[in-house]
């Protein structure tokens, strides 16, 4: 469970910053060089090699080594993880909406 909760950790450590977000998106398209993923942001190459970096810790994107150039793609196993996470407190806040809803339906029910 403990390392469970670090991977967690990580993931959406990773994800709470808006460039690396819009780098998966980017990467959702399409494979992607780092030159191609800091083209469109205001930022340095060691700038969006740190932040790349950082998702591929977290196991969101794989990179590989293409002659000199780095290529970076999704790596999508993490993203389920995350997925599962939020679905299950999801369906569990549901459930228990469902019942607060069903108290007061009964609750105004016995009322009138």
């Amino acid at each position: 469970m403990v390392q469970q909760d670090a991977r967690l950790d990580r993931i959406f450590s990773a994800l709470a910053d808006p460039t690396r977000r819009q780098v998966l998106v980017r990467l959702g398209a399409a494979p992607a060089t780092i030159s191609d993923l800091a083209e469109p942001f205001a930022i340095s190459l060691t700038g969006m090699k740190k932040h790349v970096r950082v998702l591929e810790e977290a196991g969101l994107v794989v990179t590989e080594k293409v002659g000199r150039a780095r290529q970076c793609r999704l790596g999508t196993e993490r993203l389920d993880d995350a997925m599962a996470w939020i679905t299950f407190y999801q369906r569990l806040w549901e459930r228990r909406l469902d019942g607060l809803d069903a108290y007061f339906t009964l609750r105004k029910g016995t009322q009138q």
